[in-house]
């Protein structure tokens, strides 16, 4: 199956063209999982534009972004388009925490939707009355796949768009393996890249080379080396990525 590369901007700039002085970049590559047509999308865009598929400039890159370093960044479509949709019944700007991160930047849970680009922390400086109305206009929309209890998180509001049988019987990313096209794709090439495991590329597509890096790396830390990502390999992967930071090899 072939990703397809949608670039929105005509005139896309060399790579080296894109740094900019403070190390960060200009221009942001996104990597959008279109769940509609189960293809890859590749955007460009600013700082200040609206994230792909975003309606009304809503979602800025930055907010997405967040405190994340990276210059690439990764979504669904359906994940942007519930935000829209949750924009819409809630009415009000909803200020962003925390969205995307990648696993070696850390600061969040083995299996975090937050690496998969499909969750968000909203609401921190809301007051706890237009908190518990967002929270509420979440949880009755069924807009979301998951919205935290309020309970868990009583000084911010979490939502995502999860999708996938968990491989795990506690949660978390899902089964994965050669011929899968997806976000979680993204963050299983993402490990193995930062470990040394070379799947030629970050893009989504679970071909060949990324299931021969999933056999040597499941080979070395004794894992049954069968190069599917399942429950065990997810766990190991993320235990030995996250919030190691970058490495020589991982991918930017």
């Amino acid at each position: 199956m072939q990703g397809s590369k949608i670039v929105t901007n005509t005139y896309i700039p060399s790579y080296n063209k894109i740094k900019n002085i403070w190390g960060g970049f200009l221009l942001a590559k996104i990597l959008v999982f279109n769940n509609d047509t189960d293809r890859m999308e590749t955007y460009y865009r600013g700082e200040a534009e609206p994230m792909p598929y975003n309606t009304n400039g809503t979602l800025r890159v930055r907010e997405f972004r967040g405190s994340s370093k990276s210059n690439i960044l990764w979504t669904t479509k359906r994940t942007m388009q519930s935000w829209n949709s949750q924009r819409y019944v809630f009415g009000s700007p909803i200020p962003v925490g925390f969205a995307f991160k990648r696993p070696y930047e850390g600061g969040h849970g083995n299996q975090s939707q937050h690496y998969a680009g499909v969750a968000f922390d909203v609401g921190q400086t809301l007051s706890s009355t237009k908190r518990r109305a967002l929270w509420n206009s979440a949880n009755s929309s069924k807009i979301w796949s998951y919205v935290e209890p309020i309970s868990y998180t009583p000084t911010w509001v979490h939502f995502d768009k999860r999708f996938g049988k968990p491989a795990c019987s506690s949660g978390g990313f899902p089964l994965i393996k050669r011929g899968s096209l997806s976000n979680y794709v993204l963050v299983a090439q993402d490990d193995l890249n930062t470990l040394g495991y070379s799947t030629g590329g970050l893009d989504g597509i679970f071909g060949a080379r990324t299931q021969d890096a999933v056999r040597r790396y499941q080979q070395n830390v004794g894992l049954t080396s069968d190069g599917i990502v399942g429950c065990n390999t997810w766990r190991s992967l993320q235990e030995a990525v996250i919030g190691t930071g970058p490495t020589s090899t991982t991918i930017n």
